[in-house]
């Protein structure tokens, strides 16, 4: 087995995998998760805040240690929508080369579709088995062509493509759920004005974008804003990766999650189990990109993988993706 270390650095979460992903269950030694929010005023000052560089360098710290303990033959470090906005950007790869040895990647937004959609339809083999009740367990791999939505805190990725072919075609929009939450967002709930407003900068981004989501046979869903709602749909009272990873949920069912989440105080959402603290605020924006998104496609119900971007960059190390 070939340990590797896989490291997505986003906007608001900085995610690590340490195993060997041909190996599946069996291979993986580590994988941890730890809210951030380097993109914490990113969008209105064009700068990583120093706060957020500590927060940042400190769960990066814990990842270095966690690495060196697993003797990690190869690593990445991939950073994405912060990172390609910040005007001191170097600062933090500076900081991250001090702590990994490794030099930090800024993914393109192409380079970040094509990781998402590998990590995502890869890690959907094997979920065929079905589930009583509204949400399904999917019934194998997703019928092409696939749609991959990955919404992340900076930016929101469309990316459409096949099974055994990859990916076809690939946006990437400078919408997502912190960068979005901040600009719009502020009532505690937000008001239906504040709402629309969110909703005609997305729907203005999905007017511009290249793929057409009308177009995708099956769709898959990735990342924390989509997982967390999930668990909503499913009425989890704690969040459970086994439980949600290829759950196929009725699109019915997903909208009616979002309007009672964007709905909802953030004391509210603090009080669903489901729903990590470092993402109370911020999912309100995340819903209503994933129902803008949903609407533009003429599938019934969305698959959720819990495997995305992080999985892709581990494949990435071994083979081809």
């Amino acid at each position: 087995m070939t340990v590797v270390a896989a490291v997505d650095c986003g906007t608001n979460t900085i995610k690590l995998l340490l195993g060997d992903p041909r190996a599946g269950g069996e291979g993986r030694v580590v994988r941890e998760s730890r809210m951030v929010r380097l993109g914490q005023g990113v969008d209105a000052t064009g700068r990583l805040s120093p706060e957020a560089l500590t927060r940042a360098f400190a769960a990066i710290d814990e990842y270095a240690e966690l690495v060196r303990q697993a003797g990690a033959e190869r690593v990445r470090f991939c950073a994405t929508s912060a990172t390609r906005d910040a005007e001191n950007a170097e600062e933090f790869r500076r900081g991250v080369r001090a702590r990994l040895g490794v030099e930090p990647e800024v993914l393109s937004g192409e380079e970040e579709a094509r990781l998402a959609f590998a990590g995502a339809v890869r890690g959907l083999a094997g979920t065929g088995r079905r589930a009583p009740g509204r949400a399904e367990r999917s019934a194998g791999e997703p019928a092409d062509p696939v749609l991959v939505i990955d919404i992340g805190g900076g930016s929101t990725e469309l990316i459409l493509g096949g099974v055994e072919t990859g990916p076809t075609a690939a946006c990437s929009m400078d919408i997502g759920s912190v960068r979005l939450h901040e600009r719009r967002l502020g009532g505690d709930p937000p008001t239906a004005e504040q709402v629309a407003a969110c909703v005609a900068d997305v729907e203005a981004a999905l007017d511009a974008c290249s793929v057409d989501p009308g177009v995708a046979a099956s769709v898959v869903g990735v990342a924390g804003t989509i997982t967390t709602i999930a668990a909503g749909t499913l009425g989890l009272a704690a969040y459970d990766r086994d439980l949600i990873h290829g759950r196929a949920l009725a699109v019915e069912d997903v909208h009616r999650t979002i309007e009672a989440l964007v709905g909802m105080t953030v004391d509210d959402r603090r009080n669903l189990g489901y729903v990590h603290p470092g993402r109370v605020d911020v999912i309100d924006a995340g819903a209503l990109i994933l129902a803008a998104a949903l609407r533009r496609t003429r599938v019934p119900r969305l698959v959720v993988a819990e495997t995305d971007i992080l999985d892709g960059i581990a494949w990435s190390l071994v083979e081809p993706v």
